[in-house]
């Protein structure tokens, strides 16, 4: 399956990982982790963080697969606006889901320091901003339910937006504690430290294609007919998921992004916050360096053909909206790229056991927030195994009557 059309940036700005080790016996194991990119990376290092004996295998090179095309914002805010999510669910549920994504964040930062791994993580700021009435009535219903549950926010008005950040809009949410990250650099980074810190086996161009669920776990065979015996099987693979879930509780997303050559550092704009829409689908900025990313025009379709033939056109229409939005900074596109990615009703991704049975977990960032959901999973998963419940876990559960 054609993850992405195009060129993404991350894997073209860093020196790419050349790791060949297809599995080439078999195997017994505690836990698998199907999937390389971010989101297996982050639960194999929670894994073995725990003392947990576990493996990863993905039928791709490491890292180039859906983690390649994300653009790697670090928000605690999430798709669906808490004061909409309050009423899907127990308003304490919709917060502590907000609140989980805002430790994770700081939970990212303190692993990769911790770790000596270079992931480009950053903190800058976040805005998100209202260029209609609809949407500026829901920034206000949002300031409010934030400011009652104490998350971090603070509202601009039109004429202190453009005042502060050259945004022509009528209003905004602002805060200080979001990030950014390069994605790629990350997982492939978090990956080599674990198979040199921890002897982490990774099996790369190594593909699952049978399973067979047996009392204490799963007997899965590989395209070349070598065999794993393992307790537990973690899906971590994205929305190539899909064949393990049942009812489909996503709906398949494609989503167009573009980065410009190096701009004068003096052009940009006050902080390089992260800057988004409070709309459905969304435009969002951030930069890299002193180049800009800008991404939206989503699409619901996983049609790759389609995806290629919308590309230069959604590229164009970004590039026209970052200029409305900022007409004084030049804008010369370098690259150009389209990736799939899942979301759900409620915005929250997919975290926990498959229903009837326990042996099989997902790890499932489904959403905006692919990397911070990816985090809480880990710390979810890991305590699952080991027979502890995360405080948390209720709320990502795959039956959860949100869905």
């Amino acid at each position: 399956m054609e993850l992405y059309t195009g060129t993404p940036y991350w894997p073209v700005k860093n020196k790419l990982w050349d790791y060949f080790n297809p599995l080439k016996e078999n195997l017994s194991v505690d836990v698998v982790i199907v999937g390389a990119g971010i989101t297996g990376a982050l639960v194999a290092h929670e894994m073995l963080r725990y003392g947990i004996d576990c493996c990863v295998v993905d039928k791709r090179t490491p890292g180039l697969g859906s983690s390649s095309a994300s653009t790697a914002l670090l928000q605690y805010e999430i798709d669906v606006p808490l004061c909409r999510m309050a009423e899907m669910m127990p308003e304490k549920d919709a917060v502590l889901a907000y609140r989980s994504c805002l430790e994770a964040i700081g939970d990212l930062e303190e692993l990769l320091a911790s770790t000596g791994v270079d992931g480009g993580f950053l903190r800058v700021p976040s805005v998100q901003y209202a260029d209609s009435r609809r949407a500026l009535h829901t920034i206000r219903r949002e300031y409010e339910i934030r400011r009652k549950h104490a998350l971090p926010v603070v509202y601009f008005d039109s004429d202190e937006l453009k005042r502060k950040m050259r945004i022509d809009a009528r209003g905004a949410l602002v805060n200080t504690v979001s990030a950014q990250i390069d994605t790629y650099k990350a997982a492939t980074g978090l990956l080599r430290h674990d198979i040199e810190r921890s002897a982490l086996r990774l099996y790369s161009h190594t593909e699952i294609t049978g399973r067979r669920r047996q009392d204490d776990g799963y007997v899965l065979t590989t395209s070349e007919g070598y065999r794993i015996d393992c307790k537990r099987l973690v899906i971590a693979s994205g929305f190539e998921a899909g064949e393990f879930l049942h009812g489909r509780p996503m709906e398949l997303t494609t989503t167009f992004a573009i980065a410009s050559e190096p701009v004068d550092p003096s052009r940009l704009w006050i902080g390089r916050s992260l800057i988004w829409q409070m709309r459905d689908p969304y435009l969002y900025i951030r930069t890299d360096g002193n180049r800009i990313i800008v991404g939206g025009e989503d699409v619901r379709t996983n049609d790759s053909e389609r995806r290629r033939l919308l590309l230069p056109e959604k590229a164009a229409v970004l590039e026209r909206k970052f200029r409305r939005l900022y007409p004084d900074i030049p804008f010369r596109r370098e690259f150009a790229w389209a990736g799939t990615f899942s979301t759900t009703r409620d915005g929250l991704p997919l975290i926990g056991a498959a229903e009837r049975d326990p042996h099989m977990l997902f790890a499932l960032g489904y959403g905006g927030n692919g990397i911070t959901f990816s985090r809480i999973a880990a710390r979810i998963l890991a305590k699952k195994v080991i027979g502890r419940v995360d405080a948390a876990a209720h709320v990502f559960r795959l039956d959860r009557p949100s869905l």
